[in-house]
């Protein structure tokens, strides 16, 4: 199969995966978890978070050891194949919560999120795989465009529910979605090596895998310094991908046809953006297009603050997308870089754990600030917080160290 194919097939699973991302967690879920199942009440946001901050906090904890298992074993595709299903029947689950269901419409996004979010460690990982590292910058962009892709059509497909005010409907839809797009990452990649062991011997080779890497952690310092820093910077972007759909919806009064149409506003630059920026990357470097990134949400921070009128919000959302698509899939060619090859699913695992804990901290602190303020005003400006420690963290990252000298 050529490298081009591989790559495409690659993409696909991304233009699958965020109908989950743009239905559930960012648009139709999030407002409806709040106005419908919470009623509508301030304390919405702090349940929102509360469930986004739990499914982070579990993903964080497996994602390490997953990747250490999957590396030992080549199980990518098994494991990825078990988390894809798992959000896909949860997510069509969806479905049966209503008004008053607080609970189990938090069980069941949580159990969502993990599929989604612990899937990604599998899916990441195969990018040494489909190119050289000369193209990593590119072809993560080309994922993350592949997938915004996928959101607007997502939404152009559930538009007509939106209209008739069927938004239950919308979950299942999104889960079919997933699944259709998903499958041929399962049928044609393969993993490189078969497995080696059974899977409880794997278990314990990988647990031993992660006690080796946290011990040896030091010897990845520069590794180590991005990641710290990735945690930082990422919080900032989960929570805004967390709390934006809420945010539009309670401060500035936007209905469901007028959040649509932001966030085909969002999708669309977020596809010129993780592309072109991809590219602009493997010009200038990884780090460099990050911290333009950077500077990139932090206008949006204080804009998004200042904002009163809808349509000036729009504007938000065109910086926001492009700096959201750029962000992601430029982080994920520079841990590509940095990573011990032979390494790569185990630390794309640790790569998965300071980005799944990050968002732990910052949607709690934007559901606290709202429920204890009443003001979401406050609590989207404390997120410039986060993206300006990050950048000051990833100044310190040396791009160009060779990863033979950290081992």
């Amino acid at each position: 199969m050529t490298e081009r194919k591989k790559i495409f097939i690659w993409t696909l699973f991304d233009f699958g995966n965020t109908s989950f991302s743009i239905v559930v967690v960012t648009f139709l879920y999030a407002v409806y978890f709040k106005k419908v199942v919470a009623g509508g009440e301030a304390i919405g946001d702090f349940y929102w978070s509360l469930g986004t901050s739990i499914a982070m906090i579990v993903t964080a904890i497996i994602s390490p050891l997953l990747g250490a298992i999957a590396d030992y074993s080549a199980g990518k595709k098994r494991f990825l194949l078990f988390f894809t299903l798992l959000c896909v029947v949860a997510t069509s689950g969806l479905y049966f919560v209503g008004p008053g269901n607080v609970f189990w419409g938090l069980v069941i996004f949580i159990i969502a999120n993990i599929g989604f979010e612990a899937g990604l460690v599998f899916y990441d990982s195969f990018l040494p795989e489909i190119t050289s590292p000369k193209n990593f910058g590119r072809v993560s962009g080309y994922g993350f465009g592949m997938g915004y892709v996928g959101s607007l059509v997502t939404l152009g497909i559930v538009y007509p529910f939106i209209q008739m005010e069927m938004i239950k409907e919308t979950f299942p839809i999104a889960a079919l979605f997933f699944l259709i797009f998903s499958l041929p990452i399962f049928i044609f990649l393969k993993d490189n090596r078969k497995p080696k062991a059974s899977f409880l011997t794997s278990l314990r080779i990988g647990f031993n895998r992660v006690q080796s890497t946290i011990t040896h952690l030091p010897k990845y310092k520069n590794l180590a310094l991005f990641l710290l820093a990735y945690f930082f910077y990422i919080e900032g972007v989960n929570t805004v991908i967390f709390f934006s759909g809420n945010y539009a919806s309670t401060t500035l009064g936007f209905s469901d046809t007028e959040l649509l149409l932001f966030f085909i506003t969002v999708q669309t630059t977020a596809i010129v953006g993780s592309i072109l920026l991809g590219i602009l990357a493997d010009s200038i470097g990884q780090k460099r297009t990050i911290i333009i990134t950077l500077i990139m949400w932090l206008i949006t921070i204080v804009l998004a603050y200042l904002v009163e009128e809808k349509n000036t919000f729009y504007i938000v959302g065109l910086i926001a997308g492009a700096a959201m698509g750029a962000s992601q899939s430029t982080s994920r060619s520079l841990m590509s870089h940095l990573t011990p090859i032979d390494k790569k699913t185990e630390f794309f695992g640790f790569y998965s754990f300071f980005g799944k804990s990050s968002a732990i901290i910052g949607p709690l602190v934007f559901g606290l600030i709202s429920y204890y303020s009443g003001n979401q005003r406050l609590a989207i400006i404390s997120i410039a917080f986060f993206f300006l420690v990050g950048m000051i963290i990833l100044s310190f990252v040396k791009e160009n160290e060779s990863i033979v000298s950290e081992t």
